[in-house]
């Protein structure tokens, strides 16, 4: 048995003699043949007709992994005439050569003398017993001259991480580490966290089936697995059900330079070589393997998410219940319903309703029931019965006023019934338009988005690239082929709170139709007027935002950040269109205009996270149209839309036409403005928005999409703060309902806006930089800080929906012709 183990060596350095002399076209070389041990330092000379082969043979360990370690390091730097090492095992071949080479980004070359290689391990798989393995490793090069080499082979005692115990190494390009980790019973997903206390260089962490070879070089380190890259955080999330034989290897690779990771190389470093540059390319990292969360913890998780809004749902059912025994109590009943006929409603009898937030709309008792229907009715010239006005006009003004200028011009203070003129079924179809409108909005918008975050998904999953997504991996769940569940779950919130706000205002809409159809003179002739298109519109763009934002956290980046923001701005833009149209109900922009309106905004969200980064030129640009489109918009709604200059005759007619109304309404009345609220208003949004052109022109935030949706929300936080105001200066009351809910809605998004603003990823910067803002789950060890986020501004927007749906249900028995217009 031994003579012939003896013979077969013999052939295998006989075979090498033969291959190495061919390669050396007919050179006779020289082969130094020596038997070596592990931990020995073993250093020698070749050349071109001289190599060198040397004969480890060692005892395995039983039931323990064996890895050896090989170190080389050779004086040549030489490109031309590398020092070639090549280890021969039972069951594979490694090879590199010295110096080691790199191509960087740019296309610089890095080189090593020093190299450092993992030999793939012998698995026992059962073994019990010692065995003896061979290796040989033969070192060759076609140097014209002698070249000193070092060879040093160790075995390694540490190669097995255990689950728990954080292990701290040190790596480099030329001398990548990997370690074997094996899956505990019971344990069926491990997270793996990776830390450094230094910032660069860049490094990848790839995680490899057991098999040979390792990919654990730069060039190669992307070809097989799943990998990130990392300054000073990493976190991988392993299930079991991707590794069959419940092991697997973890791979630290430095790269060459820091471009992959935000760095970049230091200008001193270019073109006067790059020793000095690659000795300081060293990393001293910890990793640690954790079990992860179970699946209870994920029943858990989403129970209490479905609670915690179904909690809304039971508060509303409440409201209703608690509304209703209170009429009962005072002996009033409920409208019957439209099928009934109006011949049931007695005329000696109040008609009566409860809405869902427990409002008196249309809860009057009998006594104040007849002295109103004894009241004469708020007088209309005929004209005003119109039907036939403008639905498809840009900008809808009032076309009758256009004949007789003395219903503005005669009055400084104007009511809602002088902004209460056209026929109610007219300007109810013009506000069912947006509904109508942002369902094919969504449908068209949505199809493409779900087709795409599919496919980026299953990009992530087939190559293992997670530097695709912008997660934060320290608490990023999977769950089936989606990587990060939770942020997606967390988004159920805006859907089903979305859901409940619309059937409350279905609930509005029906018990108001009822008492329109019963001609209810409160109805007709008190109060705000109701309208509820833009209700619905607002409660679908909240269900909408929450299916797009959990489309956009299937894999957040900057590819498809828009999906997350578009409806935002729709939102915040619904809810100033709503403010206004409360005491404007005949002047409104048309759904065309303000959803072209909402595309330009998207579109210039998309050119400012494109451009905006470094282009000086997009900020002038923005800023022009901002600052220029405040004024126009400031314009139409001072004048309520009659502002009108005709450009159809390019003369000095229309100069004319501008100067003297600049002269009316500013020089003649400078003292005092026609409309002093108004003008108050519009002086400080434009005041504001003016901060916020020259904030963007002089320090370019990075994150565009959030400069943008600041601006939205500042001026719709500004004209809800004037709208109360006013409401409050006019003697109009805050019901305990709609004052609840303003309290709530400053109390939410305060503390929503905190856990927003915890930033745990960035898809501004590169991926590795990114993972230094992640962090570890604060909830239920299932959700994090932007989960939190998620839940409390679906909150929040429900809440505001609610103060902007009864914030006026005080004027419910208020005629109209009573109620200031501001």
């Amino acid at each position: 048995m031994r003579a012939a183990r003896l013979a077969g060596r013999l052939c295998l350095w006989l075979l090498a003699l033969l291959t190495l002399a061919h390669l050396a076209g007919g050179v006779t070389r020289t082969t130094d043949i020596q038997r070596a041990e592990l931990g020995k330092l073993y250093s020698g000379s070749i050349d071109k007709s001289r190599e060198a082969i040397y004969s480890f043979n060692y005892t395995s360990i039983p039931d323990k992994v064996d890895a050896l370690r090989v170190y080389v390091k050779s004086d040549s730097d030489d490109l031309e005439f590398p020092v070639l090492f090549v280890v021969r095992q039972q069951k594979g071949v490694l090879s590199w050569q010295v110096p080691l080479a790199f191509r960087g980004y740019y296309q610089r070359t890095y080189t090593y003398q020093e190299v450092g290689r993992t030999l793939c391990p012998t698995h026992p798989e059962g073994q019990t017993q010692p065995s003896e393995q061979l290796m040989y490793i033969d070192i060759a090069s076609m140097a014209p001259s002698s070249v000193h080499y070092e060879l040093t082979v160790i075995r390694l005692p540490n190669f097995e991480l255990q689950t728990g115990v954080p292990f701290n190494f040190s790596t480099s390009p030329s001398q990548p580490q990997y370690f074997l980790y094996t899956f505990p019973d019971g344990v069926d997903s491990v997270v793996i966290q990776v830390r450094s206390s230094e910032t660069f260089p860049c490094t990848v962490v790839s995680v490899q089936d057991i098999m040979c070879p390792v990919y654990d070089l730069d060039h190669n380190v992307e070809f097989n697995g799943i990998y990130q890259s990392m300054t000073k955080k990493a976190a991988i999330t392993i299930q079991r059900k991707d590794f069959p034989k419940g092991q697997f290897y973890i791979v630290f690779v430095i790269k060459p330079e820091d471009y992959a990771c935000g760095g970049s190389v230091p200008a001193a470093v270019i073109g006067t070589g790059n020793h000095t540059w690659n000795l300081k390319r060293r990393k001293d990292l910890e990793v640690t393997i954790i079990p992860s969360i179970n699946s209870t913890v994920y029943l858990h998780a989403t129970l209490l998410c479905l609670l915690f809004f179904l909690i809304f749902y039971l508060g509303a059912f409440l409201v209703f219940f608690v509304h209703h025994l209170q009429m009962q109590k005072k002996g009033l009943g409920l409208v019957d319903s439209p099928d009934e006929g109006e011949g049931s409603v007695a005329a000696s009898h109040p008609i009566t309703t409860s809405t869902p937030e427990g409002s008196s709309y249309g809860a009057i008792d009998e006594s104040r029931h007849r002295s109103v229907k004894s009241a004469p009715p708020i007088p209309r010239p005929p004209m005003y019965s119109d039907s036939s006005a403008d639905e498809e006009s840009e900008f809808d003004g009032i076309p009758e006023m256009e004949h007789d200028k003395n219903v503005i011009h005669a009055k400084t203070f104007l009511y809602v019934s002088d902004l209460s003129v056209k026929d109610r079924r007219i300007i109810s179809k013009k506000y069912k338009i947006y509904f109508w409108n942002i369902i094919t909005i969504a449908v068209f918008y949505a199809l493409p988005v779900v087709q795409l975050v599919i496919t980026y998904q299953t990009v992530v999953n087939v190559t293992g690239n997670q530097d695709i997504c912008y997660y934060n991996f320290l608490c990023a769940h999977p769950l089936g082929v989606l990587s990060a569940f939770n942020n997606i779950l967390s988004n159920l919130g805006h859907v089903m709170l979305g859901f409940l706000f619309l059937l409350i205002v279905l609930r509005r809409d029906l018990l108001h139709r009822s008492l329109m159809e019963a001609r209810d003179i409160y109805a007709l002739e008190y109060g705000i007027p109701k309208h509820f298109g833009l209700f619905y519109t607002m409660g679908i763009a909240l269900t909408m935002e929450g299916v797009l934002s959990a489309c956009y956290h299937v894999c957040p980046n900057y590819s498809n950040f828009q999906f997350d923001t578009s409806f935002m701005y729709m939102i915040a833009g619904l809810c100033m269109l709503k403010l206004y149209q409360t005491r404007h109900p005949d002047i409104n922009a048309s759904a065309y205009a303000a959803y072209a309106s909402f595309a330009l905004v998207i579109f210039l969200a998309v050119m400012g996270v494109v451009f905006g980064k470094d282009n000086w030129w997009f900020w002038v640009i923005f800023s022009i149209i901002h600052v220029v489109g405040t004024l126009a918009l400031s314009t139409h709604i001072y004048y309520m839309g009659r502002f009108k200059i005709d450009v159809s005759n390019a003369d000095f007619g229309v100069f004319r036409r501008i100067f003297q109304i600049l002269y009316t309404d500013c020089i003649q009345q400078c003292s005092r403005p026609m409309y002093m609220d108004r003008m108050i208003l519009l002086i400080v949004g434009n005041i504001v928005n003016w901060f916020f052109a020259i904030f963007g022109l002089v320090y370019r935030p990075r994150d565009f999409a959030s400069y943008l949706l600041g601006i939205f929300i500042c001026n719709l936080l500004l004209y809800l703060a004037f709208y109360i105001i006013m409401k409050l200066r006019s003697a109009e009351r805050i019901r305990p309902l709609p004052l609840f809910c303003i309290i709530a809605t400053a109390g939410v998004w305060a503390a929503a806006l905190y856990f927003f603003f915890q930033n745990l990823s960035s898809w501004e910067e590169t991926p590795a930089q990114s993972r230094e803002k992640n962090r570890e789950c604060i909830l239920m060890h299932f959700f994090d800080d932007h989960d939190i986020w998620h839940f409390l501004s679906a909150t929040a927007m429900f809440f505001s929906f609610l103060v902007l749906l009864t914030l006026d249900d005080d004027l419910d028995e208020v005629r109209r012709d009573k109620i200031p217009v501001f």
